[in-house]
């Protein structure tokens, strides 16, 4: 019988581009949930993207697609970025996500590409120091989706200004590869690094060492 680490792993050994973020979310979240039902909550997400994708206008410039997704998200089903109890695991567990409509930028962010992919636009995430951003995939799309910030779309400018408020210091200039997309191992070695920081804080010392024996299991 396989454990949900041995899917974890078989899933992330995958060629990249193949992983399967949500699914690998859901293993994670059989760590604190081992009776989880996987398939329902991807049942789940697969029938936000089919709400959306009724809801897409007939002309679909990216604006507006983030638009319908948006206030699908945000305004009908009141998600909203979690950020009087950003610390609590549950914001990181993808299924507490779905149930309790609130999560941390990353959680979020694997939510809404989940149902971008859905229906067929593509958008990547963004490793921000400090902030986790998602953007289209587009040659040139020069847009960043703050999901945390119920969709808010950014500029370059934007993204400069929110790391100034968020480290408090002035930032001259972004270095380019600071925007730049992250591999679906690096997004869910990103989605980890954040349970155990959570855990330490707790401190619960116990779930943060399990989730380091995940975290040493992503190839790098």
């Amino acid at each position: 019988m396989t454990t949900p680490l041995d899917r974890f792993i078989a899933e992330i050994n995958k060629p990249d581009r193949d992983i399967d973020l949500s699914t690998s979310a859901l293993y994670v979240a059989q760590i604190e949930y081992p009776d989880l039902e996987i398939d329902r909550y991807l049942r789940i997400l697969d029938s936000m993207g089919a709400e959306v994708a009724k809801r897409l206008p007939e002309t679909q410039y990216p604006l507006k697609v983030i638009q319908t997704i948006n206030e699908y998200l945000y305004t009908e089903l009141k998600f909203y970025g979690n950020g009087t109890d950003y610390y609590n695991p549950c914001n990181s567990f993808l299924n507490d996500v779905i149930d309790r409509r609130t999560g941390i930028p990353i959680s979020l962010a694997l939510m809404y590409l989940h149902i971008a992919k859905s229906i067929d636009f593509p958008m990547v995430g963004i490793g921000m120091p400090g902030h986790f951003l998602i953007r289209p995939n587009f040659e040139g799309a020069g847009i960043f989706v703050d999901v945390f910030n119920r969709g808010e779309i950014l500029f370059v400018e934007d993204c400069r200004q929110k790391l100034m408020d968020i480290y408090q210091q002035d930032i001259p200039f972004l270095p380019p590869e600071i925007l730049q997309p992250i591999t679906n191992r690096q997004f869910l070695l990103r989605m980890l690094n954040n349970l155990v920081a959570i855990y330490l804080t707790q401190p619960d010392f116990d779930r943060a060492l399990i989730i380091k024996t995940w975290i040493e299991q992503i190839p790098v």
